[in-house]
Order: C-alpha cells, then structure tokens, then sequence
C-alpha cells in the first residue's frame, strides 16, 4: 500500500517538470479504419507510472477544482505511481460512478487537463489525467472487477427514468443508501448516449456493459423500451408505489435544418445514423433496424464531437469521401481537437466556413445529391468577443453527397417533459429543477443532467445524479422519521406539498463547452468555479453545430 499524500516525502517539482510525457500508444489510422475498436490501446503499467510520476502533486490541486465531479486527482495518480492502480481506481469512483467512461469521453483539455500546473503556459504537455483514469480503471475491471457494495433493501422504492449518465449515477447513489430502484429508459439495452450516442471507437459496449452488470448485481432493476407520454407515466409511477421518481431523461432530440431539401431520403440525424451504424440491429428498437445504405460520399453538418463521431463512423462504413462543414472556423469549433486530429489522419476532409443552403435532390429519383453551400466569412468580435459570420457574395458551392448527416446539437424532447403534469421548465422544455438536491416543482419528482440544463458533459450529468440521490435519500428519510412522529396521514410527500421553501427554478445553466476557460487557483471551491462558469452565460442548445 503506498504513503497517503497526507505522510509522503516531499517531491522534486523542478525535477517532474522535466519529464517528458510518456507517448499515448493508439491504432494506427490504416488499420482503425477497418475496425469499430477504441483508438488509444492504454498504458503498460510502467508507462501509466512514468505518466502519473509527473503529477507535481500541487497542494492547491488546480485539477480538481476543474473537475466537476471534484475528483482527487493527484491522490489517485500518487498511488498509481506507486504501484497501486486499483486503489487509484477506487479514489476515482468515491467521486464518480462513471470513471472509466469519464477516462474516455470527458473534454480533459477543457477541464482537469486544462488546469494542469505542468502545462500551464504551453510549456509542456499537461499530464494525461484522463488516459489515467482509463488505465487504472480497466485494470480493476479486468482484475478484481468493478467493486460490488453490499445493500440491503431498507428505504422506499424510488424510479429513474433515463439510463444515461444521469440516471445511472442516481440509481447506483440510491442503491447504495438501500432504496430499491427501478431503472426506465426508451432504448433496448441501458446506458443512453453513452450506448446510443458515443460511437465503439470511443467508447467500447463491454466498458459499458461491465458497469450494467455491476449495477444489476446490486440489484437495481432495469425496465427496457418505456416512453414517458406513450407507455410510462410519472404519476401512476408514483400511485404505484414508488416514493419518488428521478427524471434523467436527458436531451437526446436531434435538430433539425429548416433548409429545403432536409427532407430527401437519404438525409439523416446523428443519432439515427450513429445508432444504426454502431449497433448491431437486436440492440435498435423496431423502426431503426433497417441497414444503412449510405453510398460513397457522405457530408456531415456540424462542428461538434457528434458531428466528427458521424465522419468517422461513415469512413468505417466505407464511404470514399468524407466532408465535415463547419460554417465558422476551426477556432471555433466546439468539439475536440483530439477528435478532429483522428478524423483528419482518417480521411475525412474539413470545410470551414461553409452554411448550408438546401439540400439537392437526383432529379426523378427522389434522393438527396448534394448540398449546396454558402461560402462564410468572419465578422468583426461584438461585446462578448464573439466573431460572427456573414455570407460572402457569390460564394455559393455545391458538395455533392449520397448521404447527408445532420450532427448539429441536440435538445431536450419536448414531449418527454410535457407528459409530466404540473412540471415547471423554462425555454427549451428544460427543466427547472433545485440546483443542489433536484427538486423541481411537482412533489416527490426531482431531475438532473441534461434534461436540466441541456446537452452538456458525461461528468456534470454524473455529478447531477448524485447530488439529486442524495437529496431523495435524505427527504425520504426525513419523511419516515415524521411519519412515524405524527402518523402517515400527515405526510404525503418527501418534501411537502407545495414545497415551502424550495427555490425549485434556480438550476443554473452550465456554459457550452466551448465557453469552458481555464480555472484559476483563486478560484477556490468546485462549487464556486461552477458559479463563475454559469456566470453571464447563455447556454445555447445548438452548440454542437455552432
């Protein structure tokens, strides 16, 4: 077992600045091309320790105050550097349900990467904190497995409603209090975006399925292929015996184009084209089984990491042209730069500064041919240094595409929040709920993730989840301790009817992640740092296609 950070020797921070970064082992392009496997293939045990040998262990540790989960960063590199990966995982999963996907899919760059004291100033590589968390948290699950809680079924049953990141972390938080919980969700199999939305190449279904199983083994329930508003419904959930529900339903509604011609066979959404393209057809539901034909020059709309997972995912499906079009530059990009690297090295060709116009059509055939652009130029900065973009006159081109996807951003399903009566959302059908524990504005119903503040991070839906768990456990509990007070008939709901008290409409919004900066020390706590993000923000629903 290695020293605790609080009895460890001093280190040589002068002499850790010095080491170099250890080099990400991934497929080649050639050969990742011609398969749906994860690109990075890990760290080796001595290369994962070299790694985490350069954490310079900073006592104000920058990187966790930009994690939204507040991970203890340095302390789960310490002891992987000492030859303790498992124990390094279980520090990760204190704070987080979800690291081994968080290892994979969060925005490092943006976060706890982009906080790194090593490289601040551009002066080195920061350390590679979410390759990290992959490799200790593989480990573990290919060793000793994912730790299994003991839980005895003590509290009220409570149900969740969405199996995404939001859901999950809820339903595991609950379990671990000792509430039976039962999981809906309107996909097949669970695991939401992190299964329907986030391609193999990222994210592989057996890390998924792992986590499903452990979850399953503490004996939460899952209930497939259930619709809020058609086949699910919040209040006979509650009449029947459940004494809350979550709803973590997030914002899985694809926007559409209002060009002419969106509607041409042959032009898709992301998550139609990802889900079919990514899954085998028993894993789709019944209207999305059909294969994907998408011929051998296919366009993607958008400038978010959704729009570059569909790029790639044609390159695989074996289209010969590939165009991502993107109507600012990359500067302003909202995805990955580590993604666009890979579709680069993949084939995929990027047109910057392009605006649809229309999508054209084979002329008697009835399918989509093209699209025609509109060449884009940058406008100078307005007030909030943000450039915007005008046509250029006479700069009209045509790309021509077999298949057109449409990858830009996502929104919350209008009629998954209207099924719930009595539910109190702002513009959007976001839903306003309590930001620290949930609560929104009908009893016994709380939310989090994005159906809260739209299409956002794997880790703040996480971090919403636990926060919303454990409020339900604590207004559970606090309702049976004054049911048995003052009898039952005096207590008919967790936090009371009419909710005194409850500022249910203050769930700040998160910034899109592009708007994400670099947390500074003076920053202070996790919690202040996300004021300061939200801070004269306006969180726009579109950001992936921006």
């Amino acid at each position: 077992m290695p020293e605790s950070r609080t009895t460890m020797p001093a280190v040589d921070r002068k002499a850790r600045l010095r080491l170099p970064a250890e080099p990400a082992p991934k497929q080649p392009a050639a050969e990742r091309v011609r398969n749906w496997d994860e690109v990075f293939l890990g760290f080796d045990a001595e290369a994962a320790r070299r790694e985490a040998q350069r954490c310079l262990q900073c006592p104000a540790a920058p990187c966790t105050k930009a994690c939204p989960l507040g991970n203890d960063i340095a302390a789960a590199l310490w002891r992987i550097e000492h030859a303790d990966p498992v124990g390094a995982a279980g520090v990760f999963r204190e704070t987080s349900n979800l690291p081994e996907v968080c290892g994979r899919v969060c925005p490092q760059e943006k976060l706890c990467e982009g906080s790194c004291v090593v490289g601040l100033k551009g002066k080195a590589t920061p350390v590679q904190i979410g390759k990290l968390e992959q490799y200790c948290t593989d480990l573990q699950r290919g060793t000793t497995g994912i730790p299994v809680p003991e839980v005895a079924c003590t509290g009220a049953p409570v149900a969740v409603v969405g199996a995404g990141p939001a859901g999950l972390a809820a339903a595991e938080e609950l379990a671990k209090t000792g509430h039976p919980v039962t999981v809906y969700d309107r996909w097949p199999l669970p695991g939401g975006t992190l299964r329907y939305g986030i391609p193999s190449f990222k994210l592989s279904k057996a890390v998924l399925d792992a986590k499903i199983a452990q979850l399953r083994a503490m004996g939460i329930t899952f209930v497939p292929e259930r619709t809020l508003g058609r086949d699910l419904d919040v209040a006979a959930l509650c009449a029947n015996g459940f004494a809350a529900v979550f709803l973590g339903y997030g914002a899985s509604a694809g926007n559409r184009l209002e060009i002419e011609g969106r509607d041409l066979p042959g032009v898709l959404l992301a998550t139609d084209f990802l889900v079919r393209a990514n899954l085998p057809p028993t894993h789709l539901p019944g209207d999305r089984r059909r294969p994907l034909a998408i011929g051998e020059r296919v366009v993607v709309i958008g400038g978010g990491d959704t729009a570059a997972d569909c790029a790639r995912s044609a390159i695989r499906l074996g289209a010969r042209e590939v165009t991502l079009a993107y109507r600012r530059t990359e500067a302003e990009m909202p995805g990955r730069a580590e993604e666009r690297r890979y579709a680069r090295d993949e084939g995929v060709r990027i047109e910057f500064l392009a605006a649809p116009l229309r999508v054209l059509g084979v002329h008697g055939a009835g399918r989509a041919a093209g699209v025609e652009f509109a060449r884009m130029e940058l406008t100078e900065p307005d007030a909030s240094g943000r450039r915007g973009v005008r046509p250029v006159a006479g700069g009209e081109f045509t790309i021509p595409a077999d298949t057109v996807v449409v990858a830009t951003g996502y929104h919350v399903d209008e009629a998954a929040t209207a099924a719930v009566r009595g539910l109190a959302t702002r513009t959007g059908a976001i839903v306003m709920a309590e930001a620290d524990t949930g609560r929104t504005s009908v009893p016994s119903v709380y939310a989090g993730g994005d159906a809260t503040t739209g299409p956002h991070l794997v880790a703040t839906a996480v971090a919403a989840g636990r926060r919303a768990a454990r409020a339900i456990h604590e207004d559970l509990a606090a309702a049976a301790a004054r049911s048995e007070d003052i009898g039952p008939a005096a207590v008919s709901t967790p936090h009371g009817a009419g909710h005194p008290g409850v500022h249910w409409s203050a769930h700040p919004l998160p910034p899109p992640v592009g708007a994400l900066r670099r947390p500074r020390p003076e920053d202070g706590s996790v919690g202040a740092l996300l004021d300061q993000w939200i801070d004269d923000l306006r969180f726009s629903n579109t950001q992936d296609g921006d």
